[in-house]
């Protein structure tokens, strides 16, 4: 067996060469070779880099600085600084002070958070600054931006201590139930190495007092150009992208003395164990099985290429059978996931891991382990097979259909990947070519024995249950989980009878409608039809991708049609649908069908409308009409699937029960609302309970047993003359009897007033301000545009002064938002993470800068970074179909023109100050908001939720 598996994997490995180049078979172990779509270079000091022209976006160029310095490499004395680091890039350079270089960037559009950043890890970091290229200064000035992060950095003291409570900020936010977990589990995944000692987040009490020259020592042994790489992706000819890189980073050298960059080792474990950690503040109850790390190859050669995609067959089929076993009527677990996964970029292991339901963990480790031996021993059939090789295909069609259409930060994020991983690089072209010569050559022999040894028997290996710490379900003993793993591996398993299913969808279409009336619209390149049966479509074709067809569809009704003692039933009654399948059709028996086809289909109950969503490949746009015709045909009925589905969401709403962001959401909505039925929360468990199946079919079948009223806007690459036939055959005709097209006010509305709450839960010493400023407003597409640049004015003085002058915050800000529906109305919520000691600090500094701009107006020069952010995201937008089709929509449900959409730039341009600072005016009312404000749990509070430290039992 051995030898037949080899020979199939050298003939592979010739395929693969075949397809890449027409020159002689390369040998299996040799790498894979750069393809012509980027180029890939060395500087004399060793950095590297990658270029690549890319026009999509147009006027936009990707920028990256990569490290290969992360929190592994620190010192004792320097933990957390590696994450310093990267905060001090954008405070304080040799080209741009404190301050300055977010205000340059936002200048030229880019926007903090959503455009620039950043992350640290263990092993890396990583830099991400996108350009817009319409100005040659641009983009000579954010080469200079990377070159001041490589080895321009100032590590100013006094720019240091104003960052250590950003940064001390950004560690509390991250404080919680998930922190407390992982700093008792970490030790035990990284087996004692390094990584389990080195967070990226680093330790509070260095964080606070560490000397400049430890940070400084830090930037000066790591940043050095033979550990990094810039990547340019873009619109920017590659020679001019190569001169200003040499220009750059040329001279950079690396310190006389280098330190060696070596990676923490994960050493072997010796004996199976296993650990058990709790919380009452944990999101749920979790099972983690980690098999033996193995270090991996960073180069990929034909062998290791052929054998990732073997494995991703492997694990297509083995989750499939996983999610099978989740939606039984008493699960053994609400979700579970096996295969191999990457640790750290040169470690990898096999896990078992499982979302934990009712019955807890030892049900599911039999689950799990014994459907592993059962593919290790039986292996997969044919048919199951023939299903994960048609979507892996499907999904390698589409990325070869959009390889001129597709964004430059899907190139960068894969060039970033060869750097620090050694992921290959053929080119998107000729790994489409090997695809498709690998993929029907791989057979179920060869699935099955890597399923034999992937699979690991009789090895150490570490189990980990956390959970929610609960007095009245306790938690099992690290003893009872070696026995449940032992019993497991022991039971008999049998192999699988594999039921056949349906081929198709549906056994003919139905009889066709006609299209009684058609229009066009030059200025949108829409055309409207109306069919036989009162539907109307509004169909947009566009070149924006070659590959992709959205579709939507809207009216007025929604939840508000029911009485309030149905508002759980109908919340949840299209996900009740849907998760019983279509027609005679289980959810994965669906899956099957659709194999090798690109097409989604959901509907939806809004507040004040019934919504259909859909998408599609351009091949695929009949079967995703097809899904819409049996959405309103009928309502399959399977009282198993929906005992598993009502068993997550009880598990969901229990699990909810003791996290402090959870009762603070919810105590926020009902102040908000007064305690309102309609109020948007959260199911309780008691209330999950209550839920009817057949109250919630009869729900949808009330909404969408008729189409009547309905407007579908279809959107992408489709050919108008192809289209129309199958729009008539599906769309034209479906059932429309008669049913309610309004909405109704059922009279939810926010409290007026002042009105003031405080939420005491949690261990941590952490705080969220919460503000809501509400009231009737007339709607229109200007005045909420100006509400919107009201919020992103704001937005640019929250940070600016609550986290870069006073560090109050690390993240949080304002949104505003405006409707007229059911009656016109606005809303603005600012939420503000922060600590206890400085809730009055923050509230007293947003209030201040609410009082400026109502007396002020907004700084121009704020306001014209807004417009500028706006009007190249719009550019943008027009390109893209989902801008489109959620517009035309909108256009619709609103009561809109929606030729605005193509004339939103001369409303971006005619925004004003005097018109923010009327808003800020009319919006920003204090004598009518509401706040809550969330503390630590307090023994007197009025509002408690239970809380604690995490809670640790072991068993070896």
């Amino acid at each position: 067996m051995n030898n037949h598996f080899v020979s199939r994997t050298v003939l592979a490995a010739i395929l693969c060469a075949q397809a890449l180049a027409s020159s002689a078979a390369q040998r299996p172990d040799d790498p894979i070779p750069v393809g012509p779509q980027v180029k890939v270079g060395k500087l004399a000091n060793g950095l590297t880099y990658y270029i690549m022209h890319n026009a999509r976006p147009e006027h936009k160029l990707e920028l990256r600085l990569i490290v290969k310095a992360g929190s592994a490499l620190e010192d004792e004395d320097q933990q957390g600084l590696a994450h310093f680091t990267e905060h001090m890039a954008f405070n304080g350079s040799t080209h741009f002070k404190r301050n300055e270089l977010f205000s340059y960037l936002e200048s030229i559009g880019v926007k903090n958070g959503a455009d620039l950043n950043a992350y640290t890890s263990f092993d890396e970091t990583v830099y991400m600054l996108p350009i817009p290229t319409d100005r040659t200064e641009n983009v000579a000035t954010g080469f200079q931006v990377l070159e001041d992060w490589a080895h321009g950095l100032t590590l100013n003291p006094a720019d240091i201590d104003k960052e250590r409570n950003v940064v001390l900020e950004e560690l509390r936010l991250n404080k919680g139930a998930g922190d407390r977990i992982s700093k008792v589990t970490m030790p035990k995944i990284f087996n004692g190495s390094r990584y389990a000692e080195r967070l990226p987040i680093g330790k509070e009490e260095i964080l606070r007092s560490f000397k400049p020259e430890a940070i400084q020592r830090f930037y000066r042994d790591w940043y050095r150009p033979d550990l990094m790489a810039v990547v340019a992706v873009g619109d920017i000819e590659p020679a001019e992208a190569e001169r200003l890189i040499k220009q750059h980073f040329s001279h950079i050298a690396n310190p006389p003395h280098e330190r060696p960059r070596q990676y923490a080792q994960i050493p072997q474990r010796q004996a199976t164990e296993a650990l058990v950690v709790t919380d009452k503040e944990a999101g749920g109850n979790s099972l983690l099985i980690r098999y033996p790390v193995r270090q991996v190859t960073i180069t990929e050669t034909w062998r290791s290429y052929r054998e990732k995609v073997v494995r991703g067959l492997f694990e297509g089929m083995l989750g499939e059978r996983l999610r099978e076993l989740a939606q039984q009527s008493d699960p053994p677990f609400l979700a579970g996931a096996s295969g191999v996964g990457k640790l750290t970029p040169r470690y990898e292991s096999y896990t078992v891991r499982a979302a934990l339901g009712p019955r807890g963990a030892v049900p599911a480790i039999a689950a799990l382990v014994q459907e592993n031996e059962r593919a290790r021993k039986f292996g997969f059939a044919a048919p199951e097979l023939e299903i994960v090789k048609k979507n892996l295909l499907r999904s390698f069609d589409r990325a070869y259909n959009e390889r001129d259409k597709t964004d430059s930060d899907t190139y960068v994020a894969e060039y970033m990947r060869n750097f620090l991983t050694g992921e290959s690089l053929p080119g998107l072209e000729a790994e489409y070519r090997m695809m498709h010569e690998l993929v029907p050559s791989i057979t179920l022999d060869e699935v099955n024995a890597y399923a034999r040894h992937a699979i690991p028997a009789d090895a150490a290996k570490l189990v980990i249950y956390t959970g929610v710490d609960r007095a009245a379900e306790p938690a099992p003993q690290g003893a009872q989980l070696l026995a449940a793993v032992a019993a497991a591996e022991k039971a008999h398993v049998a192999a699988r009878n594999e039921k056949a299913v349906a081929a198709h969808l549906m056994d003919a279409p139905p009889q066709a409608g006609n299209i009684v009336a058609e229009s066009v619209d030059q200025a949108l390149g829409t055309t409207q039809l109306t069919l036989s049966n009162g539907v109307k479509v509004v169909l947009k074709p566009t070149d924006f991708n070659n590959d992709q067809v959205l579709m939507s569809a809207t009216r007025y009704g929604g939840q508000g049609l029911f009485d309030d003692k149905d508002i759980s039933n109908a919340r949840y009654a299209n996900a009740i649908v849907e998760n019983m399948g279509i027609k005679d059709m289980a959810p994965l028996d669906v899956n099957k069908v659709l194999a090798g086809k690109a097409a989604s289909l959901h509907t939806s109950l809004g507040a004040y409308t019934d919504n259909v969503g859909g998408a599609a490949g351009a091949s695929d746009v009949e079967t995703m009409l097809q899904m819409a015709w049996l959405r309103f045909n009928g309502v399959r009925r399977d009282e198993t699937l929906y005992k598993s589905f009502i068993g997550k969401q009880m598990e969901f709403a229990r699990n909810r029960e003791g996290q402090p962001a959870a009762l603070f959401g919810d105590t926020v909505q009902s102040t908000l609302y007064g305690n309102h039925p309609r109020a948007p929360r959260a199911l309780k468990p008691d209330e999950v309970a209550q839920l009817s199946l057949d109250r919630s079919i009869d729900i949808y079948r009330e909404r969408f047993s008729s189409a009547k009223g309905m407007t579908f806007f279809i959107v992408g690459s489709f050919d108008l003359k192809t289209i129309k036939p199958l729009v008539a055959t599906y769309l034209g005709s479906l059932p429309t009897p008669d049913l309610p097209l309004a909405y109704r006010d059922t009279g939810l509305r926010p409290v007026r007033g002042v009105v003031k709450r405080e939420v005491h839960s949690g261990a941590e010493d952490k705080s969220t301000v919460s503000l809501y400023f509400t009231g009737p407003a007339q709607f229109s597409v200007l005045d909420e545009m100006r509400l919107s640049a009201l919020m992103e004015v704001m937005n640019l003085r929250v940070f600016d002064v609550l986290r870069q002058q006073m560090g109050l915050i690390y993240g949080g800000g304002m949104q505003g938002s405006m409707t007229p529906i059911p009656y016109g109305h606005y809303s603005i919520a600012a939420t503000l993470p922060t600590g206890p000691q400085n809730v009055d600090k923050v509230l007293a500094a947003t209030f201040v800068e609410i009082d400026k701009i109502k007396r002020d107006g907004p700084d121009p020069a704020d306001l014209d970074k807004v417009k500028l952010n706006w009007t190249q995201t719009y550019r943008k937008s027009l390109r893209e179909n989902s801008f489109w089709l959620g517009g035309l929509q909108s256009a619709l449900t609103e009561g809109t023109d929606p030729h605005v959409l193509v004339d939103f730039e001369k409303y971006i341009a005619g925004i004003t100050p005097e018109d923010v600072k009327a808003a800020a005016q009319r919006y920003f009312n204090t004598e009518n908001y509401v706040q809550v404000v969330l503390y630590p749990e307090k023994k007197d509070a009025g509002v408690i939720a239970a809380s604690g430290s995490a809670s640790v039992s072991k068993a070896d």
